[in-house]
C-alpha cells in the first residue's frame, strides 16, 4: 500500500465537494486517484495542484480533464507523478536522497562542460560514440548533425535524463553520475524543441508551476525577470493555448531561465519560427552570452549556427569535427582566391606560375580562376600584379568565402551514410 495523500489548491483548500478527494502514491511514483466526486462545472480542470503526503513531503501533480483525473467514486485513474519533484517543506529545498552526498561543482574558471571518450547504445545500436569535447564557460556551443546522428540523446545524456554505457562527462564542473544527477539539474536548463507547456494554464500559471518544481520559495521576482527577459511582461495573463508558435517557444525560454542557470541546453529553438521570430530568439541568446551564460545549442540551421556559435561540434554518431567555423573552412578547404578578368588569359599557366604564393588553379566560366594559395591576404597583391602585367583588365579579386554548410556537407558526405 503506497502513501496516502490528499490534494489540495495551492495556498488553499478544495472548495465543496473537493474535500473529500484522495490519492495514493505508488511504489512506481505514481498518484492513483482514490475517490471523490467530478469537481463543479465551473472549476478550472487544468491548475497545478498540492499533493501533501503523510510523510512530510510535497509533490506537484498536474491534474486535467483529459487524463480522466475526476473519475466517479470509486473507479481510480493513474497519474505519472512529475518527476524530481519531493520537497521539504520546512527548507523549501529538495529531500535528501540515498546515495551518498552531492559532489560540489569545481572552481568557476574550469569549463561549462567537459566530455570524455563519451558513448551511449541501445542494445547492439550506438546514439552516439566515443565523444569528446569541452565548452567553455560564456560560449555559445553549436552541436550539427543530420536527423539520428545523436545529438538530442547526446542533450539527454549530458542534462542527467539518461545514463551514458561509458565514458565520463562533468556539467558545471559536476561529475556525471545518478548521485549527482539532482545538483546538475539545479546548475542547468534544458529546453525541447517542443517546450511542453500547459496549454489551459497562463503563461504565469506555467511559470509558477515549473518554479515550485525547482523548489523556489516566492518566485515572483524570479518569474517577472524571466518574463522580460523574453519580453512577455505584457502577456503574462494569457492562456498560452492563445499564443502563436513564436510566443510559446519564448515562453519555453522563460521557463528555461527561472533557475538562473549556469548552462542551457536548448534544442531547436527557431524550428518553425518565421524570420523574425527567430531573429529575437537569436537576441535573446547573444544576450544571455553577454551574461556569460553557457548555451549548447543544437539546430539544423547552419546559417544561424554561423551567426550564434563561437565554437561547432558536427556529430555523425561520431564527432566528426570541432572548431569555430572560420577554422573549419580553413582546416578543410584552405585558402584561396577568386580572380575574374574582363576577357580570358591568353596564358594562365604562365600568369600564375609566375606567382609563387599560388599552390595551383583552376579555369571557371567567363574569366573566372580560382587559386589555393596559403595565406589569401598575403598572397593577393602578388597575384593582382601578375594580372595586370600580363595586359589583362582585373574585374574583381575576393578571398573564396565557403560557408558552415560547405563544411557540414563536406564532413557527412565524408561518412558514406547518414543515419536515418
Amino acid at each position: 500500500m503506497g502513501t496516502v495523500v490528499s490534494l489540495r489548491r495551492q495556498g488553499a483548500s478544495f472548495p465543496g465537494s473537493h474535500q473529500g478527494l484522495v490519492a495514493e502514491l505508488g511504489e512506481g511514483g505514481d498518484l492513483a486517484v482514490a475517490g471523490g466526486a467530478r469537481p463543479p462545472h465551473d472549476e478550472p480542470y487544468s491548475r497545478p495542484l498540492l499533493a501533501e503526503c503523510d510523510e512530510g513531503h510535497l509533490g506537484h501533480v498536474h491534474l486535467s480533464d483529459e487524463l480522466g483525473l475526476y473519475p466517479a467514486a470509486g473507479t481510480p485513474r493513474l497519474a505519472r507523478q512529475i518527476p524530481g519533484t519531493r520537497y521539504s517543506p520546512a527548507m523549501g529545498q529538495p529531500a535528501p536522497r540515498p546515495g551518498g552526498a552531492v559532489a560540489e561543482p569545481s572552481a568557476p574558471g574550469g569549463p561549462a562542460l567537459r566530455v570524455s571518450a563519451l558513448t551511449k547504445r541501445f542494445g547492439d545500436r550506438a546514439a552516439f560514440e566515443d565523444v569528446s569535447f569541452e565548452v567553455a564557460r560564456g560560449e555559445v556551443f553549436g552541436f550539427l548533425g543530420p536527423n539520428g546522428a545523436g545529438k538530442t540523446t547526446t542533450v539527454r545524456t549530458l542534462g542527467t535524463l539518461i545514463a551514458p554505457t561509458s565514458g565520463s562527462a562533468e556539467v558545471v564542473g559536476i561529475p556525471l553520475s545518478p548521485q549527482n544527477g539532482e545538483a546538475i539539474r539545479r546548475r542547468i536548463s534544458v529546453m525541447p524543441e517542443n517546450p511542453g507547456l500547459y496549454l489551459r494554464l497562463t503563461v504565469r500559471e506555467n511559470l509558477e508551476l515549473f518554479a515550485s518544481l525547482y523548489g523556489l520559495r516566492r518566485p515572483g521576482a524570479r518569474i517577472a525577470g524571466a518574463l522580460e527577459a523574453v519580453r512577455l511582461a505584457d502577456r503574462s495573463e494569457d492562456r498560452c493555448g492563445r499564443l502563436s508558435k513564436g510566443l510559446r517557444q519564448r515562453v519555453g525560454l522563460a521557463r528555461a531561465l527561472l533557475n538562473d542557470p549556469e548552462v542551457m541546453f536548448l534544442d531547436e529553438p527557431t524550428s518553425g519560427l518565421d524570420p523574425v521570430a527567430a531573429r529575437e530568439v537569436h537576441e535573446l541568446i547573444n544576450g544571455w552570452r553577454q551574461r556569460g551564460v553557457t548555451v549548447f545549442l543544437t539546430t539544423h540551421r547552419l546559417e544561424e549556427a554561423e551567426r550564434l556559435c563561437d565554437r561547432v561540434a558536427i556529430l555523425n554518431t561520431r564527432l566528426r569535427s570541432v572548431g569555430s567555423p572560420k577554422d573549419l573552412r580553413a582546416r578543410l578547404f584552405g585558402g584561396s582566391l577568386v580572380v575574374e578578368t574582363a576577357s580570358p588569359l591568353l596564358d594562365a599557366r604562365a600568369v600564375f606560375g609566375s606567382v609563387a604564393a599560388v599552390r595551383e588553379w583552376s579555369e571557371g566560366d567567363h574569366g573566372a580562376y580560382v587559386l589555393s594559395v596559403a595565406d589569401p591576404r598575403q598572397a593577393a597583391p602578388d597575384v593582382a600584379r601578375a594580372v595586370v602585367a600580363a595586359g589583362a583588365d582585373l574585374v574583381s579579386l575576393a578571398e573564396s568565402q565557403h560557408s558552415l554548410e560547405d563544411v557540414y556537407l563536406q564532413l557527412i558526405d565524408q561518412d558514406g551514410s547518414v543515419p536515418r
